[in-house]
């Protein structure tokens, strides 16, 4: 018997946390096995999981997107924000090279959608 397996439960599960370097876990919450897989078990690793890093978009970069994905061209998002349709693709210019930047590339209008649902910044309740 070795001395980590006389040590009750929750001590258990938390050194074992802190030599994997994850937070140790509540006393009194359910301690998973070593059969139970976690989806931070495959973040930590795969490739393949998406990168929900979030650009940072101001207000009006939000508004003006909002506005566009609303609307059937540039110019209906632009009346309605009485702005030029030039500001508004200014505005999404900027908000592309912000995703790009980050590695989630958005070049059409449905890309833009979806990181927007993604990000938060709208639902599809309002659509």
């Amino acid at each position: 018997m070795t001395a980590s397996s006389q040590l009750p439960i929750h001590r258990l599960a938390r050194a074992e946390a802190q030599r994997a370097g994850h937070a140790a876990p509540d006393i009194g919450h359910a301690v998973p096995g070593p059969s139970v897989t976690c989806i931070s078990d495959y973040r930590a690793g795969d490739s393949a999981v998406a990168d929900h890093r979030r650009p940072v978009l101001s207000s009006r970069e939000v508004e003006v997107l909002l506005a566009w994905l609303a609307a059937e061209s540039k110019d209906e998002a632009a009346s309605s924000l009485f702005i030029s349709a030039s500001t508004v693709s200014t505005h999404l210019a900027r908000i592309r090279a912000k995703y790009s930047a980050i590695g989630r590339d958005a070049p059409t209008k449905t890309h833009l959608l979806a990181r927007a649902l993604q990000d938060g910044y709208t639902s599809l309740d309002r659509w």
